[in-house]
């Protein structure tokens, strides 16, 4: 299978609008337009029933200290976790291209409603659900796409990485909530007949990263 974009190149900068955040000087950032990028793929296995797209980001600090924390900064270091951005089951076989922006096109307070998308498709719960959780002006349930933003004082450079999935069935069986780490557990060999990846990169500190 092959991934491609329109709106960033493989292992190149992901645009602004494309992001949770953008830079800002008087306050380190600000909202974004909060794009979802647009995605398309080719080479699909005989035999697909339905694609699974992922975005994750895997270099999340593990810890919580210095992030966003003024005269700190987070250290290249630090070992790094998953952050998944967005979680899209159920596209049909006769689908091969999602529009930038036909599934976010803002960022969205308490976040966007899910899982069943205008499509009928199903958004997943993305992990700014756990980040903004106890947060009264941002706390929710934030089903579908939620771009890019790391930590201003981070010295990595993260990586965005959007894998699709082509599987055998209709509709993919998730144990529990939709979250990422439970459709990727229920992405077993046994259903996923081949995947294809791009990545792209994305940081809010000026330090490391000429937008």
């Amino acid at each position: 299978m092959q991934l491609k974009s329109q709106s960033f190149i493989d292992g190149e900068k992901i645009p602004g609008e494309f992001a949770f955040a953008i830079p800002d000087s008087s306050s380190h950032i600000k909202l974004s337009s909060n794009l979802n990028p647009h995605l398309a793929w080719s080479d699909v296995p005989e035999g697909t029933r339905s694609f699974v797209v992922i975005c994750h980001d895997p270099d999340v600090p593990s810890q919580g200290d210095d992030v966003n924390q003024e005269g700190r900064e987070v250290s290249a270091s630090l070992p790094r976790v998953d952050f998944f951005h967005w979680i899209l089951l159920d596209i049909p076989s006769s689908v091969s291209e999602i529009s930038a922006g036909s599934q976010s096109n803002a960022v969205k307070p308490h976040g966007k409603p899910g899982p069943t998308t205008p499509e009928g498709w199903r958004h997943g719960i993305n992990d700014y659900t756990s980040w903004f959780a106890g947060d009264e002006q941002m706390q929710g349930t934030y089903f579908g796409y939620d771009g890019p933003c790391p930590p201003w004082n981070d010295a990595l450079i993260h990586r965005y990485v959007f894998t699709v999935y082509a599987i055998s069935v209709p509709k993919l069986t998730v144990e529990a909530d939709l979250t990422g780490a439970n459709v990727r557990l229920a992405l077993t060999s046994s259903v996923v007949l081949g995947q294809a990846n791009l990545t792209g990169l994305y940081s809010l500190n000026p330090k490391v990263f000429n937008h």
